[in-house]
């Protein structure tokens, strides 16, 4: 049986139909996805922008990232089935030779403390960023940059990474503090340490100032 002209016709109009209706409805679906995934990637950057605030906040205030934790932990964790397993070998040794066994936590306390000191030695020894830029301000006698305070440090302290950015950061939170003191020449942004010599020399200028009158 063959297929009239009419007949033909309708079909290739309801195929174009079905095939423009499927189209609208791709495209619909496109414009979904993509405002989904532009809602997603302006979500992803704020958190990024937060996490860079974050880290130069904690990198300004000197605390310790705590990279190093799981690794001290990930070293010690062996040692604790080899003790239990020395000890209960050495506890059945005592039990067959009828000997006293000596107290065990004696050891792992000292142990404990010895490992404690280990650690906490370097973090006191270690200055704060704020310390040291703090210091070298006050050892200037000439206002310096951001680049130019985080340059030296970085020089004076090749163990430590010093980024710019974050001593900018650090800069900016020590003038708001009124432990530093910034001026601008141009576009240039440069920091020195708090006056503190004004209080001291200034009673002694009133008081030359005074001599000076009654000897007049």
């Amino acid at each position: 049986m063959t297929e009239t002209p009419s007949e033909t016709t309708d079909l290739k109009a309801q195929y174009t139909a079905q095939v423009a209706a499927d189209l609208e409805r791709n495209a619909k679906e496109q414009d979904r996805l993509r405002a989904e995934i532009d809602a997603l990637q302006e979500q992803l950057q704020g958190m990024q922008r937060d996490q860079s605030v974050l880290v130069n906040m904690q990198q300004a205030l000197g605390v310790v990232t705590p990279e190093a934790a799981p690794e001290a932990e990930g070293v010690a964790a062996p040692s604790v089935p080899r003790q239990k397993a020395a000890t209960t070998s050495e506890t059945g040794k005592r039990t067959r030779a009828k000997k006293a066994t000596p107290p065990p936590p004696q050891g792992g306390k000292q142990t404990k403390k010895s490992a404690a000191a280990k650690t906490t030695a370097p973090t006191k020894a270690q200055p704060t960023l704020v310390e040291l830029i703090r210091r070298h301000l006050t050892e200037q006698s000439e206002p310096r940059s951001a680049a130019e305070v985080a340059a030296a440090l970085t020089q004076a302290h090749p163990d430590r990474r010093i980024q710019t950015n974050v001593v900018r950061t650090t800069l900016e939170g020590l003038v708001a503090k009124s432990n530093a003191q910034r001026t601008r020449q141009g576009s240039s942004v440069y920091y020195t340490a708090p006056d503190a010599q004004e209080p001291s020399t200034s009673p002694q200028a009133e008081s030359e100032s005074e001599s000076a009158q009654a000897k007049g």
